[in-house]
């Protein structure tokens, strides 16, 4: 039996969002085919994600300096506390969808905060004489990203940093097996982007049957 984290980054629903529409979809998918998984819903718009602050890294450096936990600040405590639950939770998961627009050539902010609670050395990764080396192997990821020009190819691909930078995150830590599914040119299309969305469920609907 498999843990899978669907993983949200949208403030609003699924009749407002494309990303989410199809990755609702993915994961109804998902739960036919693999009736003995669990899935579990991270959304990152009801989480308190603590940044990387002086609090943060403070509190790490007291920690490696061997200062006990209890005497760390209670702002310190707290953070340090729930980046080590969104560690935890994200460690001992065999399998993650990610699902999110593209902002500003990029993901929401919040995701970006949620990447920070995971790729943390010696927990996802380690350093080495050769190199860095991830330490999450076994694990698969599949990434849903809708965006309203076309990104995936053609004269403007260099300016997508959403799933690009998303894949590298995750080979860094060792999940090294990803898939996309873009849902593109939404904006441009015109009476096309129901049709653009009804085709990318198709798609993710037959994707969540292997995954």
């Amino acid at each position: 039996m498999s843990k899978v984290l669907y993983i949200t980054a949208h403030p609003g629903n699924p009749t407002q969002s494309y990303s989410l529409a199809v990755g609702e979809q993915f994961v109804q998918a998902y739960k036919e085919n693999h009736p003995g998984d669990t899935v579990e819903h991270v959304d990152l718009y009801q989480l308190t994600i603590p940044q990387i602050d002086a609090d943060v890294l403070g509190a790490w450096g007291k920690l490696q300096a061997g200062t006990p936990f209890d005497q760390l600040t209670a702002a310190q405590q707290a953070k340090i506390t729930q980046l080590n639950q969104l560690l935890e939770q994200f460690m001992t998961a065999d399998k993650y969808v990610f699902v999110n627009p593209m902002w500003n050539f990029s993901y929401p902010p919040v995701m970006k905060a949620y990447i920070d609670s995971f790729c943390v050395r010696a927990k996802t990764f380690k350093y080495t004489e050769n190199g860095p080396v991830g330490l999450l192997s076994n694990k698969k990821a599949f990434h849903i990203q809708a965006t309203g020009g076309v990104y995936s190819e053609g004269p403007v691909k260099d300016r997508e940093h959403g799933s690009s930078h998303l894949k590298t995150v995750l080979n860094f830590v060792g999940v090294t097996e990803f898939e996309s599914l873009f849902i593109e040119g939404i904006s441009t299309a015109g009476d096309r982007a129901p049709q653009i969305k009804a085709e990318a469920i198709e798609k993710a609907r037959e994707a969540a049957k292997v995954f």
